[in-house]
């Protein structure tokens, strides 16, 4: 699945809005992973929460576990208003068997179980409403 490697082919870019920095890149040091954007990356960052669901649910590469999947699915839902199913999302990762490092909106690699704990708190304070977006650069 996952490594917890840095392999030079992971495609590494900042970006914008997504909720104190929290959503991931998501590409997730997997060196067959395509070039394309399969985990909702850009319409998360436009605010497309449904295109960004679409996108991922419908990526048979995925594992349903997939710890990026479940949290960049788990920041869509939170951003449309779906609080349980954001944190059913945000706890399957925190719980997950798999660790991987994941690529934060600032450029940061940080544990997919700490960044999934990091979301939960910040859905229990509701920093994923719509005025709660922070440009992190």
């Amino acid at each position: 699945m996952c490594s917890n490697s840095h392999p030079e082919s992971v495609r590494r870019e900042s970006m914008l809005g997504i909720a104190q920095s929290i959503a991931i890149l998501a590409m997730a040091q997997a060196a067959q992973a395509p070039a394309t954007d399969n985990y909702g990356y850009e319409a998360l960052v436009e605010g497309r929460e449904t295109a960004a669901i679409a996108t991922i649910m419908d990526n048979d590469q995925i594992a349903n576990d997939d710890p990026a999947r479940l949290i960049n699915l788990g920041i869509a839902y939170a951003r449309k208003g779906d609080a349980a199913l954001a944190r059913q999302l945000f706890e399957a990762a925190r719980d997950n068997r798999d660790r991987v490092e994941l690529e934060t909106a600032e450029g940061e690699w940080i544990d997919s179980r700490r960044l999934a704990r990091q979301a939960l708190a910040m859905l229990e304070r509701g920093e994923f409403s719509e005025g709660a977006r922070i440009a992190a650069r």
